[in-house]
Formats: structure tokens, C-alpha cells, sequence
């Protein structure tokens, strides 16, 4: 479409959004709400066909001004640390699935390649996990308590130092997309192959049953969110790598934010996964069902909170009645904060 045609069908709608503007304080928040939508959506076209028009210029000021009312000095309500588990953490493993699928795919190549390299030469395990850790895990074998490393300290300490451990685990994964994604890469690549090791490992001396009915009480939780901090990484990487319409500043302060919402999300479940490891793995003699079902149960909880449930919230065309609801529940806080 020409400029001048574009600019003549919208320019009624765009006067009529002026005036409501400047009624703002009066107007309903649905419909204001609408109205940034339908301005984001011509600014959008703008920069697309017209990047350096003064069509797009009046767009992006004007669409300024009802971000900027929309959001400045916006109170929080009560609700607010509901709604980021509910809505936005959701919302962002939507939004970058193709993110996440990425993190997962480096991270199943990468212990592929460490299940092959140790069947082709032990000595690889010891390369990847260290001779202390091989050496105790053989002497536990030896002693017919394979699972032993788990019951070295006490409930707490494990806990404790494991929570911190995985945190960091987390915030590693995040920052080394300051490596424009390729130090996340390289994380999920390596944390990939100690994975294949350990359980190639194991199940060369016929323990890979008996361990994964241990390990993964807590692996299960662990191991999937290392590939989801994964995922804020290469968020964080992909906006310097690809700002798109965005100056590199502002993508990367964008990336910065969205990726740091992630990796918030994967704090509880860290925690949660480090309580498992140090008050629950320990104990090797557990029945299989109860094993199994804790391992079900963490995987199921998974596949539903990062997968499953944001697709249902926020795709097959949703993702535009959650925007309105977001922006609508801010300028109603807005309004009421005005009125008193």
C-alpha cells in the first residue's frame, strides 16, 4: 500500500485518538487499551514500509504518549507476584519457545556425544566428572552403595549448598548470553555431556535402573531447568545478536529483562529440586512406585507450567485478549490510584 493511501484511511482514526488522549483521565480502560493496540499495530506497519516517513514519526509519538500513560508511575497491586507466575512467565516461555526448543536441542546433542565418548574409552568420564568423584563412585559401588555420594552430609547442608549451587547454575547460564548466545551454547553443551558421562557411566556396570530410580528425583526438576535458564540466555545473546527494528541498545535492555523474568522462573523449581536432592534421593531404599511417582510427577509438572500451559494461554490467537488484559488491569490501577 502507498504512504498516501495508508495515511488517508487512518488519518480520521488517528485525530479521533488524539482528542480521546487528551480525555484520557475520563476514559474507560478497555478502551484505551484497544486504542494502544490499534496504534501499535499501525506503528508496526509504518516502520515496515515507511521506516523513515513522518507518518511514522507522528505514529511513534503518539503511540509514546499512551505508553507512556499507560505505564508511568503505575502501582502495583497485591496481585502482582501472582500474575508474574500466572501470566508473564508463561507468556515469555511462549515467546520464545523456538528459544527454548534450541537450548534443549544443544543439550540432547551434547549428551549424546558423551554417552558415545565414554563407550568408546572410559577414561572420558574422568576427564568430564573429575577423578575424585569416579574414584568415591566406585568405592560406593564397591561397598554396594552406588547412591552413597547423597548421604555424605547431613539433610541440611546439602540443601543448603545445592540450592545456592543451582542458582548459580541458573545465573550462569543467563549471563553467558552477554557472549551474544554463544556462551550459553557452550554451557548447555557442556552440562549436556557430564549428563551423557554420568549415566553412560552407570549403566556400563548394569546400575543405569537403579540410578535413574535415584538420580532423577531431583534430576528430573534440576535438568529441565538448566535447559530453561538456558533458554533466558539465549534470549538475552539472540537481542544483541538480532535486534531487529530495535537499536542494539534497547534490544539488548529488552532481552535483558525478558531473559532475567525466566530465570526467576526457574528459582522455586531450583529450590524445590535442591530440598528432593538433600531430604529425599538420600533415601536409595525408597519403594519403586514412590520413586517413579515423584519423577512423574516433576515431569508432568514441567511439560504443563513451560510448555502445555503457556501454548494454551498465550497461542492460537490468544496472545492479543491477554495484552488487552494486562493493559486494561494497569490503567484501571491508574485510574483508581487518580481518583484517590
Amino acid at each position: 500500500m502507498r504512504e498516501v493511501v495508508f495515511l488517508r484511511q487512518n488519518a480520521d482514526k488517528w485525530k479521533k485518538y488524539e482528542s480521546l488522549y487528551e480525555q484520557s483521565s475520563r476514559v474507560s480502560a478497555d478502551a484505551l487499551a484497544e486504542v494502544y493496540l490499534e496504534l501499535t499495530d499501525d506503528l508496526a506497519y509504518a516502520k515496515t514500509y515507511y521506516p523513515n516517513s513522518k507518518t511514522t514519526e507522528y505514529l511513534n509519538a503518539l503511540t509514546g504518549k499512551y505508553h507512556r500513560f499507560i505505564y508511568q508511575n503505575k502501582r502495583e497491586d497485591q496481585k502482582r507476584l501472582v500474575r508474574f507466575w500466572v501470566d508473564e512467565v508463561p507468556e515469555m516461555m511462549y515467546t520464545y519457545r523456538y528459544n527454548l526448543l534450541l537450548a534443549f536441542g544443544i543439550f540432547m546433542l551434547a549428551v549424546g556425544i558423551g554417552v558415545v565418548s565414554v563407550l568408546e574409552g572410559e577414561r572420558f568420564v574422568r576427564i568430564v566428572l573429575g577423578d575424585a568423584y569416579v574414584d568415591m563412585t566406585l568405592d560406593n559401588i564397591a561397598k554396594g552403595d552406588p547412591m552413597g555420594v547423597y548421604k555424605f552430609s547431613s539433610e541440611w547442608d546439602m540443601f543448603l549448598g545445592i540450592a545456592y549451587n543451582n542458582v548459580m547454575v541458573a545465573l550462569r547460564a543467563y549471563a553467558f548470553g552477554l557472549l551474544i548466545s554463544f556462551g550459553t551454547g557452550i554451557f548447555m553443551f557442556y552440562n549436556g555431556i557430564m549428563l551423557g558421562s554420568f549415566l553412560t557411566f552407570f549403566a556400563m556396570r548394569n546400575l543405569l535402573w537403579e540410578s535413574t530410580l535415584v538420580i532423577w528425583i531431583h534430576g528430573t526438576l534440576e535438568i529441565s531447568v538448566i535447559v530453561v535458564a538456558g533458554c533466558a540466555g539465549f534470549v538475552l545473546g539472540n537481542s544483541i545478536l538480532f535486534p531487529g527494528t530495535f537499536p542494539r541498545s534497547a534490544s539488548l535492555m529488552r532481552g535483558a529483562k525478558e531473559g532475567m523474568k525466566i530465570v526467576i522462573g526457574t528459582v522455586p523449581i531450583f529450590i524445590v529440586a535442591a530440598f528432593l536432592e538433600g531430604f529425599v534421593t538420600r533415601h536409595t531404599e525408597m519403594p519403586v512406585f514412590l520413586s517413579l511417582a515423584i519423577i512423574g510427577g516433576s515431569a508432568a509438572f514441567i511439560l504443563w507450567y513451560f510448555v502445555w500451559y503457556p501454548y494454551r494461554r498465550f497461542g492460537q490467537g490468544h496472545w492479543r485478549e491477554a495484552i488487552q488484559n494486562r493493559l486494561t488491569t494497569t490503567l484501571s490501577l491508574n485510574n483508581s490510584k487518580t481518583t484517590t
